[in-house]
């Protein structure tokens, strides 16, 4: 039986169906539930995907009025069993306004997620980015298909992206937890030293955040929208923009998987190892 992830509809996203697109490929089975579907329907998802768009229009904060939502109790609920949920995008603002990233001392909010910074010019940017694992593959749930230091061409689109805190020390403390999943980085993996290989100025170039247990992450890439090969832009420096242009010609070379399908492969693979 295929693992059914639940993709979570908050008012105002808009990423739901290609989410839910790019898990169905992944050979998961996935369903489009509303923020205020009954709470006992949920637990019987084998995990939950928060995806990308602007809950709520962003008021107040990116993901606060969403984080405040009951629904959020089932998911504080659910990640305590172990099943995995990523937040994508703007699902990554709710996950860290609601304290499940990075998810010490009981979902105080430790974390933030602010206004990106050293663009030289404020507000949203969208573009294609490269990311680098930067823990050991197998501790999250979006990464076990992966080798540690694999470098991935990925989009991001956002305008509060900036992994953030005022509490002195506590990058230190992820860091030496592998609690940083994914790093911005160079197109050769290397440090991003600013932008735009840094595109949003987070601390630790952090792109991707877990808690402790590695089943719960907030993530500022959308891998949805580089699931399929034909997603891949030409002209980046990377293996995967020449695979791209190689297949020119062979839309079943163009519908194979691209650098984002391994997100969701991994998380399918953390599913059945884990039951």
């Amino acid at each position: 039986m295929r693992p059914h992830i639940c993709v979570i509809q908050f008012p105002g996203v808009n990423c739901e169906y290609e989410t839910a697109r790019a898990l169905e490929t992944a050979g998961l089975d996935a369903s489009i539930v509303r923020w205020n579907a009954p709470a006992g329907s949920l637990s019987d998802y084998d995990g939950f995907i928060l995806p990308g768009g602007f809950s709520y229009q962003d008021r107040v904060r990116a993901g606060a009025v969403a984080a405040g939502e009951d629904v959020m109790g089932v998911l504080i609920e659910q990640a305590a069993l172990g099943k995995p949920i990523v937040g994508i995008c703007n699902g990554a603002q709710v996950l860290v306004e609601s304290g499940l990233v990075p998810g010490i001392g009981a979902q105080s909010i430790d974390l933030a997620l602010a206004p990106n910074k050293g663009m030289g010019r404020d507000g949203y940017y969208a573009n294609w980015v490269f990311v680098r694992v930067a823990s050991e593959p197998r501790r999250s749930a979006i990464t076990y298909g992966f080798k540690k230091g694999d470098v991935l061409p990925i989009p991001i689109a956002h305008g509060e992206g900036r992994f953030t805190s005022s509490e002195a020390g506590l990058f230190d403390t992820l860091e030496k937890s592998g609690q940083v999943i994914l790093k911005y980085c160079t197109s050769d993996g290397g440090v991003a030293a600013g932008f735009p290989d840094d595109p949003n100025g987070s601390e630790r170039s952090a792109a991707a955040i877990s808690n402790p247990q590695g089943n719960v992450v907030a993530m500022m890439p959308h891998p949805e929208r580089s699931t399929w090969l034909r997603q891949v832009p030409d002209g980046l420096d990377s293996v995967w923009s020449r695979k791209r242009t190689e297949s020119r010609g062979s839309w079943d070379d163009l519908e194979s998987g691209g650098p984002g399908a391994g997100i969701f492969e991994s998380i399918k693979t953390h599913i059945e190892e884990r039951v």
